[in-house]
């Protein structure tokens, strides 16, 4: 079934949902995966992105989320100033990407202190996105849900340990994806939660040996 939602997009600051609004959401998980405002990002631009999206306002909408601004916020429009005065430096490419891509894509490297990732995800229409890739591992993250993103060993037991320490405080799993690049490396875990972990939960989490790290996106659609 369509929605209206489906048909008029959502309300956001810009000409285009998918230029603005997706692009939008896709930085603002980019941020939470460093855990905030990056010190530095590398934005490269797909298909109809590369083409026309600095005249639809995607290089603002994506420097916008890294900066944390909703789909819907006024700053949108003077972002990339923002990000100047910020200190967070930020270029944009014009790439083509490998393989069955969307032509709304973009693959955002973003650095904070320590920290970085990257990013695939394409915007599909009506503010809706869709993550492909986190730091080199195929994911599906709609942003939908709130989301716990876990890098892990792969062994036996990890998923029934994260399950526990979720259900421990209450969190009920949406959906759940493991990938991995071979048996016995490292794997990526995203859960999608019905309501945000307690920090408890996910410092219990992390206790766990074989977890590398673990990120909570919160909701931005």
């Amino acid at each position: 079934m369509v929605s209206l939602l489906d048909i008029i997009g959502p309300v956001m600051v810009g000409p285009s949902s998918s230029h603005t609004a997706g692009a939008c959401r896709l930085g603002l998980i980019a941020r939470a995966l460093v855990g905030g405002t990056p010190d530095r990002a590398k934005v490269e631009l797909h298909g109809s992105f590369a083409r026309t999206g600095v005249g639809h306002g995607t290089d603002r909408a994506i420097a916008g989320g890294l900066l944390g601004y909703a789909p819907d916020d006024e700053r949108l429009r003077e972002s990339l100033q923002a990000a100047e005065a910020e200190g967070m430096a930020i270029t944009f490419e014009n790439v083509k990407l490998r393989g069955d891509v969307h032509p709304n894509t973009a693959r955002i490297t973003v650095w904070r202190g320590e920290r970085q990732a990257v990013l695939t995800g394409s915007s599909l229409g009506a503010g809706r996105i869709l993550v492909t890739g986190i730091d080199g591992f195929p994911v599906e993250v709609t942003g939908a849900y709130t989301t716990l993103v876990l890098v892990a060993h792969d062994q036996p037991g990890i998923v029934a340990h994260v399950a526990t320490a979720l259900a421990a405080e209450g969190v009920n799993l949406a959906t759940m994806r493991v990938s991995r690049r071979q048996k016995g490396g490292d794997a990526i875990h995203v859960y999608e939660l019905d309501s945000p972990p307690e920090d408890a939960a996910v410092q219990r989490i992390l206790q766990l040996k074989a977890v590398r790290t673990a990120r909570v996106i919160e909701r931005v659609a």
